[in-house]
């Protein structure tokens, strides 16, 4: 499976966390720091775990499992509905 780079993941805006007043206290190791009221969430930290994630529903795939797409953000439920339906998968929108 084909590796996600750093590069990738910022053109993609995946370092954009919330708005700090909604943080959880458990997230502050993968926090780079702030702007404008928003997280920035450090990539580094995160980055090898998504590469794993990635690696895992891979897996799961390949062995015909089943993969429920969830993506209950406005922006994200017309991609998480195609990709589902595309891939034969449950999904929640």
């Amino acid at each position: 499976m084909a590796k996600t780079t750093m590069r990738q993941m910022l053109e993609a805006g995946v370092h954009f966390g919330h708005q700090t007043r909604y943080w959880n206290p458990k997230m502050g190791p993968f926090i780079f720091g702030k702007r404008n009221n928003i997280h920035i969430i450090n990539l580094e930290h995160s980055l090898p775990m998504f590469n794993d994630a990635l690696n895992f529903v891979g897996k799961i795939a390949s062995k015909k499992g089943r993969i429920m797409f969830v993506g209950t953000k406005r922006a994200a439920q017309d991609a998480i509905r195609e990709d589902a339906e595309r891939a034969g998968m449950p999904y929640v929108n």
